[in-house]
């Protein structure tokens, strides 16, 4: 039997108009001119055959308004139109408990919830308020990974899982004290969702790193393990140009999906 492949969805649901100096941190070391600078926000969904699992819930209405995002498409809305329901109980994979990654979990009522055992116990700790973490770990968002728990729908694990037969995720770390990456098995290869481990290509081209990191040694060491990682394609968790990587979907999402990997029927 050949082994188990996923077709991988990407889907923009939001986007924001920046600087580079607004997401490099100091970037004023680097001695360059300022300029415009575009970012995506995405979520994204493995399918095979039946099997469907989601990967991170985008940001929602109330967390777009809040910081001023512009919101393309309710996340939800966009995943209905692709024949899919969060009340589903398919299972959902949270990379990092950002808003932009966490966003509309609510909503997912009925799926276990993967993260990684010390990205919970980082937001629901001590330090989780403070206003350097704060503003992108929004505790009403993080009341729904705490519900997931109380539920017994929470599955906490430690440096790496097997979620599913070619579906793996691994702890690296340094965007958040559990930052996930997602390697999926597809029929193309091995494809890397590395998530916020690298929000643009040019972190990984440049060794640059995002204006906001909690550990910043973990976070070069994630970029090298990026590096060095066998993978037909490495998708990152915010770049603009991320869409035109890969083969557009087209209906019901034209110009905010792409698709990697053939779909199973």
């Amino acid at each position: 039997m050949a082994p188990k492949t996923w077709e991988i969805l990407i889907i923009k649901h939001g986007t924001r108009a920046a600087r580079r100096s607004d997401v490099y941190m100091n970037y004023g070391f680097y001695g360059e001119p300022d300029d415009a600078f575009r970012l995506d926000y995405y979520l994204w969904v493995l399918r095979s055959g039946d099997d469907v699992i989601h990967v991170d819930t985008g940001y929602s209405a109330a967390g777009a308004a809040k910081r001023g995002r512009e919101v393309l498409i309710d996340p939800l809305d966009a995943l209905a139109r692709i024949g899919l329901r969060a009340d589903a109980g398919n299972p959902v994979v949270v990379t990092h408990a950002h808003y932009d990654h966490i966003g509309n979990l609510g909503a997912f009522s009925r799926s276990p919830v993967h993260i990684a055992r010390r990205e919970f116990a980082f937001w629901t700790g001590e330090y989780a308020t403070r206003p350097l973490f704060a503003h992108y770990g929004d505790q009403e968002e993080i009341r729904d990974l705490v519900r997931a728990r109380a539920e017994g729908r929470l599955r906490e694990f430690d440096e790496r899982v097997e979620i599913a037969p070619g579906v793996e995720l691994i702890e690296v770390g340094g965007h958040t004290p559990g930052q996930l990456v997602v390697r999926v098995a597809t029929e193309i290869g091995p494809v890397i969702l590395a998530a916020d481990a690298a929000h643009f290509h040019e972190e990984l081209d440049r060794d640059m790193l995002f204006q906001s990191m909690a550990d910043l040694p973990r976070s070069y060491a994630a970029l090298d393990w990026l590096r060095s990682a066998p993978a037909a394609a490495i998708v990152t968790g915010h770049d603009a140009g991320e869409l035109q990587r890969f083969a557009p979907l087209g209906e019901p999402l034209p110009g905010l999906a792409a698709v990697i990997g053939a779909r199973r029927a």
